[in-house]
């Protein structure tokens, strides 16, 4: 069997601004259109890498296998007169003056997803944006086989090597290409936790693992067990956790980046509910397999603040991140128990499957001890939020104009957060009889709003919040599209890192 918690390997990039002389086991990928006619075959899109005669080749060899260059077609040709072994034409659909970035991460995802097993890749860019071309081809070639036997196991390396050819070879370009392959090797970081089954990821491995990523970072790392959150006080993460053999933990992961008083600190809170089987209140069997992915927010969250330090951003980051097992047993918590939350607030557990919100609100009062600026809580949440929303769309909840800032920001890079609104009578649906609140409503409807409705009694005065729900978006329980795989996504890694950027330029 592969060894264990090998995870996925990276190709490695580079930028050049000229055909190599010969690479017969290298495939280059070259961008083609459609035409206004439906009729037209696909037509290559200009670029000062290939001549006439190449040019010709390709298109001679696209008419003949009927390619129409539709968005995401892929179409392999050979054409003699350039020095690769064949060339993979990936569709745009139509010409336009500016091509949108996660149209261009989709197709390069595409592109690579066709080619894993090919040892090099080629890619002509020209004026086509090369961070997303890097992103979409390293998180294409994305797979996670770690726990597959000799019998199952990819028998070659996957893609290994990608070079960019641009006209621009300047450092400016070729610290693009590198802070694109920090980006999307940070989200392969998230999706191999996710990928990683229980068995073998539960919560004081996953803390390990964490301390492991954060240490090899430069990070300070803390790490509370059971007995420490008990002693405390941290009730929700030990309510969650005290129904498993495998008792639950705490993780801070802190980056120090801050060069003057005035910048600001961000605080980052996820999700780490290692698996869910509801507890007591137990889900249904079938697709509960799916609830390895519920540590996906703790896992996008560790990989984010990493990222961080690796990009050395002037901020702080401070990353608080529960971890449970959420099982059913004589020592679990029960429907109509009452727990206090870290802080002190008192809770009755109205249903043991809203978990998530209970280790969630002690996270986030800890983390708003350290009297951030921001603070950004992601989790699979609700299945709410994929009725409301769908399964490639998290919602985005908060304080009116970060959460518009955030959800603004995810939409640019290509995870698509929606801003949902917190209406303030939904907090009567939080009563409970013999605590401060109820961890659910009576309420069939609003579910991913009352959720966040309970979270928001948890987050200090004066810092400014916001919540995303990936529920759905953070694991992809279909066919393979774009630059996403089935699995673990990684989603919102990216998300996360680029308000981290932004907040880092602009405050």
């Amino acid at each position: 069997m592969s060894t264990a918690n090998a995870g996925y390997q990276a190709p490695s990039v580079t930028v050049a601004s000229s055909l190599p002389k010969r690479a017969s086991d290298a495939v280059l990928i070259v961008p083609v259109v459609s035409g206004q006619d439906e009729d037209a075959t696909a037509t290559v899109v200009a670029n000062p890498f290939l001549d006439a005669e190449a040019v010709g080749e390709i298109e001679v060899g696209l008419k003949a296998l009927g390619a129409k260059g539709g968005a995401e077609q892929v179409t392999r040709v050979v054409a003699p007169s350039l020095p690769v072994a064949s060339v993979l034409a990936i569709g745009l659909g139509k010409d336009r003056d500016e091509w949108p970035a996660d149209l261009i991460r989709r197709a390069a995802g595409v592109a690579a997803r066709s080619l894993n097993g090919t040892e090099a890749v080629i890619t002509t860019l020209s004026d086509i944006d090369l961070e997303a071309a890097v992103e979409g081809l390293i998180l294409g070639a994305y797979r996670f086989s770690d726990f597959r036997s000799d019998k199952t196991a990819p028998k070659d390396k996957g893609l290994r090597e990608i070079t960019a050819l641009t006209a621009d070879t300047k450092a400016k370009t070729r610290a693009a290409a590198e802070r694109a392959t920090a980006i999307a090797t940070a989200v392969a970081t998230a999706r191999d936790l996710v990928n990683t089954p229980p068995s073998h990821l539960y919560p004081a491995e996953f803390a390990k693992r964490a301390k492991a990523l954060g240490e090899a970072t430069g990070l300070e790392v803390e790490v509370l067990d059971d007995k420490a959150l008990a002693k405390e006080g941290y009730g929700g993460v030990i309510g969650v956790g005290k129904g498993s053999s495998r008792p639950p933990r705490l993780v801070r992961l802190a980056h120090r980046g801050a060069k003057s008083k005035k910048a600001k600190k961000v605080a980052l809170v996820g999700k780490g509910i290692t698996f869910d089987t509801g507890g007591i209140s137990i889900k249904p069997a079938a697709n509960m397999h799916h609830m390895t992915s519920d540590m996906g927010g703790a896992a996008a969250v560790i990989a984010t603040v990493v990222l961080a330090a690796k990009q050395q951003l002037p901020i702080d980051v401070i990353a608080t991140v529960p971890m449970a097992e959420n099982m059913p047993s004589s020592t679990a918590q029960r429907p109509g128990d009452v727990l206090t939350q870290y802080g002190g607030i008192t809770v009755e557990v109205l249903n043991t499957d809203a978990e998530g919100r209970l280790i969630l609100a002690d996270a986030i009062v800890r983390a708003c001890e350290d009297k951030p600026d921001y603070l950004i809580e992601t989790s699979t949440l609700t299945g709410a939020q994929t009725v409301a929303l769908g399964a490639r769309t998290p919602g985005v909840m908060g304080s009116d104009e970060f959460r518009d800032r955030v959800a603004s920001i995810s939409q640019s890079v290509g995870e698509n957060g929606w801003p949902m609104p917190l209406p303030e009578e939904l907090k009567d649906d939080l009563k409970s009889t013999v605590a401060d609140l109820a961890n659910v409503s009576g309420s069939r409807y609003a579910g991913m709003l009352v959720a966040g409705t309970y979270l928001r009694e948890f987050v200090a005065d004066g810092v400014q919040w916001a919540h995303i729900d990936i529920a759905a978006p953070a694991y992809n329980t279909g066919g393979p599209w774009g630059y996403t795989g089935k699995g673990g996504t990684g989603v919102p890694t990216r998300t996360m890192f680029a308000v981290l950027e932004d907040i880092a330029a602009s405050g």
